[in-house]
């Protein structure tokens, strides 16, 4: 049934798409105006700069507790409302086997005090109208004035007192693996691993990442262990601001955190992380990939308090910091490789990093490579214009400005100045600081930051599109796997197909393993009810009814009420639901009138399917068939061993850029003497559809009547 599961997915998504195009149509019609330009003003002439302007930045007034706990007040009356921000500036700690403590700790804080239940608690919090958060790091919350002193008490009784259930323990675990094990084929997700991973190391608590294998090791005590030892005061910082006084502020604290013990929390040093000595590629197999993710890495010694930061952040903006930055117009702009591409640089007090980072078309990864370092060592060498270095300082001065007098931004930087070591008037001298740079302080940086002659080229992808591109490019190439561990080059680690076995075999021995031509070939309906999960927040039902050789219709229903209904006739598609109707036909339902048959693999031609390769599916090996339908290029994949067709993955444009569409066969039971899939999983967007059949049904109560 290698249709059912696209065909419930059409389904859902038809109704969003319905409504989209029409209030696209709707704004195509609205009348258009026309505005009278002056046109006594030179439009060449770039108008000079104002005076940069003055931004009044109020200075906290502090005090410290016995415990170590660092108190900040910045008053504002304007608005009857109070922020404040609990946070913990602990240095950093390797989790190791136990990555994910952290994580699911913060998951399970917030549910409650061991006096409060997790439901009083929300609430006593939505009664007050009060914003609030609890986490393994802190805590933070927004409410009314008058409110402030029975939130404050609520809010912070629950970081120092929290209710940590295991039952919402196991919960949220379960909930974080299967996240995990669907990020396990999302490019995007092991590209983000990996590059952290590769700059800074796994034995580094910033390289480091969450694996299904550490988190099914962190325990109910583990995370228990981990809040006794490291929510602690001597690391603390509390920022309050908003309509208060630092009179009703001190009051509060003292009551509610005078008592809170410090727990000695010392400082680990780890080995720095080490740039390389030249450029090279260090490349991640993603056979599933229909993008592959580049990015060029430096660890960079750069802290907030050092005189390089503002000429770093600026020579940023200008390589990657936006859609007029210099990696956006080419690879994007110029070239058309990608929807995006950007960089970044991350001073810490710690250890920083430089990335430059795009997602691109398979076909392009090679040239958008060399484009990229193009970019990265054209910056180092030769200066930015003087127009390129006035829109970056404007846009750094105007963001400033514009987020000044946000609570969370005046939080911010009274913390940044605590916790970065910055001179207490940083903030206030900083559009002076920005407004100072030279265009030979942005070459200076952007040589000694960017890393054009010692890059680490990360680059996740399909190996048999990319990597013949990769090797041309003279680079050295490591080949790594999805933990980050050394692997061999996957191109050369392939199991040979066997002598003389084509794709019409592979064809032929699927349908023999599910009963046979005979049997398949005489299936003239089916009709089918099943389960959906994930398609919606709860489990939907549904039915499927097909007709030989192309008739569809999918019904879907929530609670027992139908939302929507899908039926195909041969040439045009209607549906209908809640969101509307819709129709297709022509080009739209090409793949679904060009079907010859209820089981397609029955009634492929020779022409229509190739034999491509070797792989291996859940630990098993499969050989990988491509099948043209329609516009698209689609790949099944078949058990060597089983025989049987255990995935399907197939590329589709979207206005993101192209999707995978990855849909798995499980759990073969035989109906009638023909063999069907009862467990089909869809896996797009990083979001998973479980499709379980309850009963299915062939040749049986199937009429042309059913698809008016």
């Amino acid at each position: 049934m290698k249709k059912l599961s696209i065909a419930i997915l059409s389904a859902l998504l038809v109704t969003a798409c319905t409504s989209t195009k029409q209030a696209a149509t709707e704004k195509a019609a609205e009348p258009k105006t026309t505005t009278k330009v002056n046109t006594g003003i030179d439009r060449s002439v770039r108008p000079t700069p104002g005076p940069a302007p003055k931004v009044k930045i109020t200075k906290p007034e502090e005090f410290k507790l016995a415990n170590g706990l660092h108190v900040m007040v910045v008053e504002n009356h304007k608005l009857p409302s109070v922020s404040f921000y609990l946070s913990m500036d602990n240095p950093p700690l390797l989790q190791g086997n136990k990555k994910g403590v952290f994580k699911m700790l913060s998951a399970i804080m917030g549910n409650g005090t061991s006096k409060i239940s997790k439901d009083d608690f929300n609430e006593e919090l939505e009664f007050y109208g009060a914003n609030a958060s609890v986490y393994a790091s802190g805590a933070s919350a927004t409410t009314l004035t008058r409110y402030f002193p029975k939130v404050f008490d609520l809010v912070i009784s629950a970081a120092l007192d929290p209710r940590l259930s295991k039952t919402e323990f196991e919960k949220e675990k379960e909930k974080a693996l299967e996240n995990l094990r669907i990020s396990e084929k999302n490019v995007q997700s092991v590209a983000n691993n990996l590059r952290s991973a590769l700059a800074f190391g796994k034995n580094h608590p910033y390289g480091e990442f969450t694996t299904e294998k550490t988190l099914q090791n962190v325990t109910f005590n583990d995370v228990k262990n981990y809040y006794n030892k490291y929510f602690s005061p001597e690391n603390a910082y509390l920022v309050v601001v908003g309509d208060v006084t630092l009179a009703q502020v001190k009051k509060l604290v003292e009551k509610d955190l005078a008592s809170w013990k410090p727990k000695g929390i010392k400082k680990v040093n780890y080995a720095k992380p080490q740039n390389l000595p030249n450029v090279q590629i260090d490349f991640i197999d993603m056979p599933n990939a229909v993008q592959t993710e580049i990015a060029a890495l430096n660890v960079v010694d750069l802290k907030i308090k050092d005189k390089d930061y503002f000429a770093a952040v600026l020579a940023n903006k200008i390589l990657g910091g936006g859609g007029e930055a210099r990696l956006f117009l080419n690879l994007r702009e110029a070239h058309g490789w990608t929807y995006g591409a950007y960089s970044d640089i991350s001073p810490d007090k710690e250890i920083g990093s430089f990335s430059a980072t795009a997602a691109v078309r398979n076909a392009v990864t090679d040239s958008a490579v060399v484009e990229m370092m193009n970019e990265i060592r054209k910056i180092g060498k030769e200066p930015v214009t003087q127009d390129e270095l006035d829109r970056a300082k404007a846009t750094y001065i105007g963001s400033f400005v514009m987020n000044a007098q946000k609570p969370s931004v005046i939080a911010n930087q009274a913390l940044q100045i605590q916790t970065q070591g910055l001179p207490a008037d940083f903030y206030e001298n900083f559009i002076k600081n920005i407004s100072a740079v030279t265009l030979e302080e942005v070459q200076a940086v952007a040589k000694k930051y960017f890393g054009a002659d010692n890059s680490r080229i990360v680059v996740v992808g399909k190996a048999e599109d990319v990597l013949p591109g990769l090797e041309k490019l003279g680079y050295p190439i490591n080949f790594y796997n999805r933990f980050g561990e050394k692997t061999g080059n996957p191109l050369k680690n392939q199991v040979a197909l066997p002598a003389g076995l084509t794709a019409q075999k592979v064809l032929a021995d699927y349908v023999q393993a599910i009963g046979g031509v005979q049997k398949v070939k005489n299936i003239k309906s089916v009709k089918a009810t099943f389960t959906l999960e994930g398609a919606a927040p709860q489990p939907l039902d549904g039915e499927v009814l097909y007709y030989a050789p192309n008739l569809e219709k999918t019904v879907l229903k929530m609670n027992g009420a139908v939302i929507v209904t899908t039926i195909f006739d041969g040439k045009v598609e209607k549906t209908s639901g809640m969101m509307g109707n819709s129709e297709k036909s022509g080009k739209d339902v090409a793949e679904k009138a060009a079907k010859k048959g209820i089981v397609p693999q029955a009634f492929y031609t020779n022409k229509e399917a190739k034999l491509v390769g070797t792989t291996t599916i859940d630990g098993k090996l499969a050989y990988k068939v491509e099948v043209p339908v329609g516009d698209l290029k689609t790949y099944e994949y078949y058990d060597a061993k089983s025989k049987l067709l255990v995935q399907n993955s197939v590329s589709v444009d979207t206005p993101q850029g192209p999707m995978e569409i990855i849909t798995s066969y499980k759990d073969y039971k035989s109906v009638d003497g023909v063999k069907f899939a009862f467990v089909v999983t869809q896996e797009v967007a990083g979001q998973k559809i479980v499709t379980t059949m309850k009963k299915m049904e062939v040749n049986k109560d199937v009429k042309l009547a059913d698809f008016k």
